[in-house]
């Protein structure tokens, strides 16, 4: 069993009796301690002549599950990758000062679209000035709400091109090692992110924390508007797939994957971390075990809500004007990509083995599906018993 779905397995419980968790993070818990077992039911996967058979269980499919969206996050990758434009790209991230986290947890759907708002507003309305480019770019955001140590730290990353297309529908390339001046984005952003959530504020649409009134809470907004935002540009020239790639890691599977997971029992969980104030170096953190799963449950986005959107040229509706794009730069017309099979997937993460018989090598088909609590039953009209080299519970696959 895989570390966090172990964890959760054996100590969800205690950390459920401590704390008050939200509908949403509960359903992801049940989904992480049930994702492959026969809980979520399955399917036999088969040999077409007939060699081979197994149990295959399957998958919640939850997007926090860090066992399951392997090949979710490869499919994303692949599709967001058919259509980056062949222009240099720049990794900009927009950070929200963590004295606005009281009020985001009390109101996260609102401020997440204040967040994506406020920062597309800011980019789009500095790249459009003659000043700075005078185009339209492309853009695709994401939202993650996580530090290294898991503790809340919500933030924006966004890939952007270097270049955008002008109103006379030419395209125009920026500098490959700039793209913005980062203070003067930066005050316009917080401005923009600022007056968004006075406004709301003062029409009484946001809940706001218990120990503020409404004027201390307009008082600490004030306080915000002197202050420096974290605001960043990469500023080397960073072509769009390698970014992309940064992005799929985290847009699925959770704040932490099982490989960072050191030690853990009842007590306390350890886990590697890199520490951005001081180097990025490679360090241990150690929390209550209630803790680590009270702070992985904090990240679970609420249902429908939107955590990577697109913008500008790479917005869904403006499919012809990306193409015209892709013309100007050379290339071919946005090609619709088929949806990975989990045999292609297995062969390209060098796990051919798990999806073809291993008698005669030809690829394993799906059978017939059985729901939970029904696989003996299966197993008994099919004329086998039940064993555990039948049950495949491949959590390398989908790490």
């Amino acid at each position: 069993m895989a570390a966090i779905q172990d964890i959760f397995t054996k100590y969800y419980n205690q950390c459920e009796k401590e704390y008050a968790l939200a509908n949403h993070a509960r359903k992801a818990a049940w989904n992480i301690i049930n994702c492959r077992t026969e809980a979520m039911g399955g399917h036999i996967q088969k040999c077409p002549d007939g060699h081979f058979y197994r149990v295959w269980y399957n998958s919640c499919k939850h997007r926090s599950c860090p066992q399951c969206t392997g090949m979710q996050k490869e499919e994303w990758k692949r599709k967001q990758t058919a259509k980056v434009l062949d222009t240099h790209h720049h990794h900009a991230v927009f950070t929200i000062p963590h004295e606005l986290n009281e009020l985001w947890l009390l109101n996260p759907k609102k401020i997440t679209g204040i967040l994506f708002k406020s920062v597309k507003e800011a980019l789009f309305n500095m790249l459009s000035n003659k000043k700075f480019l005078g185009a339209t770019p492309g853009m695709i955001a994401t939202l993650q709400t996580w530090g290294e140590n898991l503790a809340f730290h919500p933030h924006l990353h966004c890939l952007i091109t270097g270049g955008g297309v002008t109103k006379a529908e030419n395209w125009k390339e920026s500098k490959e090692n700039y793209l913005l001046p980062v203070q003067e984005l930066m005050k316009v952003f917080r401005g923009k992110f600022l007056d968004e959530i006075h406004n709301t504020v003062y029409n009484g649409e946001m809940e706001i924390p218990s120990n503020k009134n409404y004027y201390e809470t307009h008082e600490m907004l004030r306080k915000e508007r002197k202050k420096d935002w974290n605001v960043n540009i990469d500023r080397e020239a960073v072509y769009g797939n390698g970014v992309i790639k940064y992005l799929g890691d985290y847009i699925k599977g959770g704040p932490i994957s099982n490989r960072r997971i050191i030690f853990y029992n009842e007590k306390e969980v350890k886990f590697y971390y890199k520490d951005n104030k001081d180097g990025r170096k490679r360090k241990i953190m150690t929390l209550r075990t209630e803790e680590f799963i009270r702070r992985f449950l904090l990240h679970v986005p609420r249902p429908h809500l939107k955590v990577v959107r697109h913008y500008g040229l790479y917005a869904s509706c403006k499919k012809e004007g990306l193409n015209r794009c892709r013309k100007l730069l050379g290339q071919d017309g946005v090609k619709d990509i088929e949806n990975l099979k989990w045999q292609d997937y297995c062969e390209s993460e060098g796990k051919n083995d798990k999806s073809i018989c291993p008698e005669c090598g030809k690829k394993l088909i799906k059978g017939q599906e059985f729901k939970s609590g029904s696989l003996a039953l299966l197993l008994i009209i099919l004329g086998k018993k039940l064993s555990d080299d039948l049950i495949l519970k491949d959590r390398e696959l989908i790490a």
